[in-house]
């Protein structure tokens, strides 16, 4: 196992436990889920409930701009929450920003992938406050919402 590997997975499990210890401080109960990605059955990275919300969660924490998805782990992660009666999210947090919780019909769908980036994770992302139920955020409206409700 390589150096980078390593510091990545490392930097992936805080990234982890971070987003447990916020849900357990809103009274959700969290856990990560052991094996995620390395099992032949779909897991995520994180569940979490309150016995209202329930969350099927892929964690992913950049420093690059972007960040790219196979779509196999999303689907995996699809199926599960649909399996076990939970929202999936993509929760991704750009170094140095808030997390955004990603709904996975927003994603940006590319031949061989999935792809966030900063700009559509501001635009589309939930915070941890919306995801949790304790208020919503009104969206600016793009041109074409527009033009479609004023007809």
């Amino acid at each position: 196992m390589g150096v980078a590997f390593k510091w990545r997975k490392s930097k992936g499990s805080k990234a982890e436990r971070e987003l447990i210890s916020m849900f357990w401080k809103k009274g959700f109960a969290a856990m990560r889920a052991a094996g995620s990605g390395s099992t032949h059955h779909p897991s995520p990275d994180i569940v979490a409930g309150n016995g209202k919300y329930f969350f099927a969660i892929e964690c992913k924490a950049s420093h690059a701009q972007s960040k790219y998805l196979d779509k196999d782990e999303i689907t995996q992660l699809d199926l599960f929450a649909n399996s076990f009666g939970a929202r999936p999210f993509l929760a991704i947090r750009f170094d140095n920003d808030n997390w955004y919780f990603m709904r996975l019909t927003d994603l940006k769908v590319t031949p061989r992938c999935y792809v966030v980036n900063f700009e559509l994770a501001k635009k589309k992302g939930m915070s941890f406050e919306e995801l949790i139920g304790e208020y919503k955020q009104e969206r600016l409206k793009d041109e074409k919402s527009e033009s479609k409700e004023e007809a």
